[in-house]
C-alpha cells in the first residue's frame, strides 16, 4: 500500500506540474549554455507568435490582467492557508496546493517571456562592435549627449500619452529591421499600475507582465519621462529581458524619432546614466556646467519628484526582491544592469558601421 501510495503521488496527475516545471529548469540550463539556439528556436520563433496570442486576449480590457491574476493567486493561496489553520483541509493538501499553484506560474512565467533571459546578447544580435574602456571616448560620447539634450529640449504641454504612444510604435517599426525586430509582435497598450502610488514608493515607473504581454506604467509619472519609460516597457515585450538592453532600445527609437519630445526625454535619462557613471572625472563640474538651465531644472524637477513619494522601507525591499530575481535569471550585475545601457551606447556611439545601419540606412 505504501509503495503504491508513493507512486501515486511521484507518478500520478498530481505531480504532473511538478515534472513540467523540472522539465523547464532542465531548459534553462539548456538554453543558458546555447544563446544562439535560444535566439532561433524561441525568441525568434516561438516567443513573437505567444507575444500576438497574449497580447491579442489583453488588449480587449483596459485594466491588467496581468495584474488581476496577481490579485486572485493572493486571493487563492490566503484562503487555503486559512483553510488549512482552521482545518478544513489537511496540511498536505495544502503543501501540495501550493507547490502545483508555484509549478504552474513558473512553467506559465518561462514559456510565455522568461526563456528570453538566455538569448543572445545585443552586440552579436544588432552586430555592434564591443568598445574598450576608453575616457576620452567616454567624454566625446558624454559632451555629444549633452549638445543633443540641449538641442532637443522642449515643453510637454502640447502632446498628449496616446499621441506618445503612437510615436514611440511608429519609431519601433522604423527601427524594427536595425533591433532586429519581428514587428509587430502583438500589440502595445501601455496600462496603468493598478497600485500606482505604492509602486510609487519603491520609485518603479513601470513593468512588464509577462503573463499576458502587457506594458504597465506608473500614473505617477512626469509627462517628461513617459516616452522613455513607455520605449523602455515596450522593448520587455518585444522580447528583451535585460534591463541595460531595454534602456538602450529605448533610447534609439526615441532619439530616432522625428518626434522632439521623445527625442529630449531619452536624451535627458540617459545623460543621467552617463552622469552616474563619470561622477569620478576631473573634469565632471565642467561637463555638469554644459548643460542648459532649463534640462538641469528639468532633472532635479524629476529626482525630486520620485524622492517626494519615496519609502525608504519599500525602496530598499523591492531593491532587494528586483535584485534577487534578476540574478537568478543569470542576470549578474543584478538591479546594476540598469546602468550597463552606458556600455551600450558607447558601443554604438563608437561604431560607425552600426550608426549607418539604423533605420535601414547601409553601411558606405
Amino acid at each position: 500500500m505504501a509503495k503504491n501510495k508513493f507512486k501515486t503521488i511521484v507518478f500520478g496527475r498530481s505531480a504532473l506540474p511538478v515534472w513540467l516545471a523540472l522539465a523547464t529548469f532542465g531548459l534553462t540550463e539548456l538554453f543558458s549554455r546555447f544563446p544562439n539556439a535560444t535566439e532561433t528556436v524561441y525568441s525568434r520563433t516561438l516567443f513573437p507568435v505567444l507575444a500576438f496570442l497574449l497580447s491579442f486576449v489583453s488588449k480587449w480590457v483596459s485594466f491588467s490582467l496581468d495584474d488581476s491574476l496577481y490579485a486572485l493567486l493572493a486571493v487563492f493561496l490566503g484562503t487555503i492557508l486559512l483553510l488549512t489553520i482552521f482545518r478544513k483541509i489537511k496540511f498536505g493538501s495544502f503543501m501540495l496546493l501550493l507547490i502545483q499553484t508555484l509549478a504552474v506560474c513558473y512553467i506559465l512565467f518561462y514559456w510565455f517571456w522568461g526563456f528570453n533571459y538566455y538569448r543572445s546578447g545585443i552586440n552579436d544580435r544588432l552586430q555592434i562592435a564591443r568598445s574598450k574602456p576608453d575616457t576620452v571616448e567616454f567624454v566625446k560620447v558624454l559632451e555629444n549627449l549633452i549638445a543633443q539634450t540641449n538641442a532637443s529640449y522642449c515643453a510637454f504641454d502640447s502632446i498628449s500619452k496616446s499621441e506618445i504612444s503612437s510615436l514611440v510604435e511608429s519609431s519601433y517599426q522604423k527601427n524594427a529591421t536595425f533591433l532586429k525586430l519581428p514587428y509587430p509582435q502583438g500589440t502595445r497598450i501601455p496600462k496603468p499600475i493598478t497600485l500606482s502610488s505604492f509602486f510609487a514608493k519603491a520609485g518603479i515607473a513601470g513593468y512588464y507582465g509577462p503573463f499576458f504581454s502587457e506594458v504597465h506604467l506608473n500614473d505617477s509619472l512626469l509627462m517628461i519621462e513617459y516616452p522613455q519609460v513607455l520605449a523602455h516597457e515596450s522593448a520587455h515585450q518585444f522580447g528583451i529581458t535585460s534591463e541595460a538592453e531595454a534602456n538602450f532600445y529605448s533610447w534609439l527609437v526615441c532619439t530616432q524619432s522625428e518626434s522632439k519630445q521623445l527625442r529630449y526625454s531619452a536624451n535627458i535619462s540617459m545623460v543621467n546614466y552617463f552622469l552616474s557613471q563619470g561622477r569620478r572625472l576631473h573634469n565632471f563640474n565642467d561637463l555638469v556646467h554644459q548643460i542648459n538651465k532649463p534640462v538641469i531644472d528639468d532633472i532635479r524637477k524629476v529626482q525630486k519628484h520620485w524622492e517626494s513619494m519615496r519609502n525608504e522601507t519599500i525602496d530598499k525591499a523591492a531593491g532587494k526582491v528586483n535584485d534577487a530575481y534578476l540574478k537568478t535569471n543569470k542576470v549578474k550585475k543584478g538591479i546594476e544592469d540598469y546602468f550597463g545601457v552606458v556600455q551600450f551606447v558607447m558601443d554604438f556611439e563608437t561604431d560607425s558601421v552600426a550608426k549607418k545601419r539604423v533605420s535601414g540606412r547601409d553601411a558606405q
